[in-house]
């Protein structure tokens, strides 16, 4: 084991260290180790990572001195070796035991934290090329401890990303226009924004005199009785709450009047307050 790892560390793998000392010499401790992520959290590991797993450790080893070069002082690198237990997503086979390189925040007195034998994490990782059952992980926090609902969450996510008409990447917001009503206290906003894919999404708000604003998003061309605005911890949910800015480009609005461009701007901000806070737990990788 000593002599695999010294080769691992120092022969064409030492690239992986290397790597990984990078990004954890760039980063701030994983103040969130033990925190519960959030929908938003386990999305964006997801869906950014080739390989989703379950894995169960099965042996681990402290890494020092040249086999850690980079490691800031409230960290500590292990040499990790895990079996799959359940391969959630992966654009290719993966060995049934795979080997990859975690820093881990050490605890108050400057210990290491004790890995258990039998430990089960969700793993998001990328491919080592030429390396088959080496992988490297997607960020410096993705490893968090396994739960069944967790899994089970990040399974809907995946699912729900490769159906038909799945909610597009948002990159922007395009026209916005703001139409009166034939009676006071009526009108409808309408915000188109752009997509990775340039795929149709609008977001619609009607008032009416005397009730509460309407608003919904469509994912197509035409917005009909059925658009509404999309479930909390849902993917479009995730698309908009996680990437909508928090106000509205004055290009937007470049074609509206002055009583127009107050209206449209108040009505994104209720938009913006119904889809609610983009709540994140981990540190932005």
């Amino acid at each position: 084991m000593k002599i695999y790892l010294l080769n691992y560390a120092t022969g064409v793998a030492g690239a992986l260290l290397l790597s990984l000392a990078s990004a954890a010499d760039s980063q701030a401790p994983q103040s969130v180790a033990t925190a519960v992520p959030t929908y938003a959290d386990l999305a964006d590991l997801a869906l950014s990572a080739p390989i989703a797993a379950h894995v169960r450790l099965a042996d681990s080893t402290p890494l020092k001195g040249e086999q850690a070069v980079g490691v800031k002082p409230n960290l500590a690198r292990f040499y990790i070796e895990a079996s799959i237990v359940s391969l959630i997503r992966s654009p290719e086979g993966v060995p049934a035991r795979v080997r990859y390189v975690v820093d881990l925040p050490r605890d108050p007195k400057g210990k290491p934290p004790k890995l258990r034998k039998g430990t089960e994490f969700l793993l998001f990782a990328l491919p080592v090329a030429g390396r088959p059952g080496e992988i490297r992980l997607a960020a410096p926090d993705a490893q968090i401890s396994y739960v069944q609902a967790r899994a089970d969450q990040v399974r809907a996510i995946l699912k729900e990303a490769v159906q038909p008409g799945a909610a597009p990447q948002i990159t922007g917001i395009g026209r916005a226009f703001h139409v009166p009503g034939a009676i006071p206290g009526e009108s409808e906003t309408q915000v188109f924004l752009l997509t990775a894919e340039n795929e149709p999404v609008s977001l619609t708000v009607l008032r009416r005199p005397g009730e509460m604003p309407q608003w919904a998003v469509a994912l197509s061309e035409i917005v009909d009785d059925s658009a509404g605005p999309p479930k909390r911890d849902t993917l479009l949910w995730y698309r908009l709450a996680c990437t909508l800015p928090r106000a509205l480009p004055a290009q937007s609005m470049a074609e509206a009047e002055a009583a127009g461009v107050a209206a449209i701007q108040g009505d994104y901000r209720y938009i913006l307050s119904q889809l609610g806070p983009c709540a994140r737990n981990r540190a932005r990788r």
